[in-house]
């Protein structure tokens, strides 16, 4: 690939993905001081951004198979559930995001058995002062989305030295196999992820999704899109859409097919009436939309396939960067917005 603007390495980054998972679960097999599953009646995963991302990724794949709900709190105060029987993993890769030290103080209050994950900061303070487990995110990852490993394999890691989610490891073992045979693809020279970027070129791009892995896949997409690209980018899932947003496609039709580009995420897990749905949405929207495009999970399980369109997302919108001569890295709105927020 030709020389492009990556002041922080965020390409380096997401080709180290299968590593980073793998260290990550070398760092959670050491925490102790967990609740034993006897005492555990529900978990709370309290993030934003790309540390919140942990959570609805655990929802999806450890989710369904764990006796106790899960639920994902992207905020600030707190739900009302929240007790010495709740497991509460407050995730903040700074360890400073306002909304997760301020819920996660709340929680404690509350009697939350707290886990901290962060590389530092408030959080790591406060979990010393609680005696909370605090699990280290490894240093050099340039920023928070490009830690997706580290934030979310330490929670299916710690599940499973809970007793709550057994066979965890197994399952990201079969993913850094899918994640390396991905990376490997996508960092040859014309590659599926840079072919799809220069297909979008300057339209929107709109993800759909099918089903629970399908929505945290193109979520990501969106997101990744949002803050790598710095441009649009927009995301909904099969089937809710088609009970809604299926609608708005009925007009302005000469404009849509200028703005949009619509990708459809695809993995082994739909529901066979989800798949359908992905076919008839297709069809109708290709009047409207100036392409369509699918890509299509591989893996073995729902996390390695979860994790392979996430990468391969993760590609497109680095590439979406590059080819606009935009650096990835910085994100100085979010920066410029957290100094007007801050408390003087």
């Amino acid at each position: 690939m030709a020389e492009v603007l990556d002041s922080l390495g965020m390409f380096e980054a997401a080709a180290g993905l299968p590593e980073q998972v793998e260290v990550a679960v070398s760092v959670a097999s050491g925490i102790g001081g967990l609740p034993d599953h006897d005492d555990v009646e529900n978990v709370v995963v309290l993030g934003m951004g790309g540390s919140g991302v942990a959570g609805d990724l655990l929802t999806v794949v450890a989710g369904p198979f764990m006796p106790v709900p899960v639920v994902v709190h992207k905020g600030y105060s707190i739900p009302n559930f929240i007790d010495q029987h709740t497991v509460v993993f407050a995730i903040s890769f700074s360890g400073e995001t306002e909304e997760t030290v301020e819920a996660a103080i709340e929680a404690e209050a509350a009697g939350g058995r707290m886990v901290v994950l962060s590389s530092g900061g408030e959080l790591e303070r406060l979990a010393g002062e609680w005696g909370a487990p605090h699990v280290p995110i490894a240093p050099g990852i340039p920023m928070p989305r490009a830690g997706l490993g580290a934030v979310a394999i330490p929670p299916l890691v710690l599940l499973e030295s809970m007793g709550l989610f057994p066979g965890a490891r197994a399952w990201i073992d079969s993913a850094v196999v899918q994640l390396r045979t991905r990376r490997d693809a996508l960092v040859r020279d014309g590659n599926q992820a840079a072919a799809l970027a220069r297909r979008i070129g300057r339209t929107m791009p709109i993800v759909y999704g099918g089903g629970g892995i399908g929505s945290v896949a193109a979520q990501r997409w969106k997101t990744q899109i949002n803050e790598n690209a710095k441009c649009p980018a927009f995301a909904n899932v099969h089937p809710e859409l088609c009970h809604n947003e299926i609608c708005g496609w009925g007009q302005h039709g000469d404009v849509t097919r200028q703005v949009f580009r619509l990708v459809n995420l695809r993995h082994d897990f739909e529901h066979p009436q989800v798949g359908r749905r992905f076919d008839l949405t297709a069809d109708l929207l290709a009047e409207v939309v100036g392409g369509v495009d699918e890509v299509r999970a591989d893996g073995d399980g729902t996390l390695a396939q979860a994790l392979d369109l996430m990468l391969f997302g993760d590609f497109v919108s680095l590439h979406l960067a590059a080819d606009a001569g935009v650096d990835p890295g910085p994100v100085p709105i979010l920066t410029e917005l957290k100094q007007h927020l801050a408390i003087p």
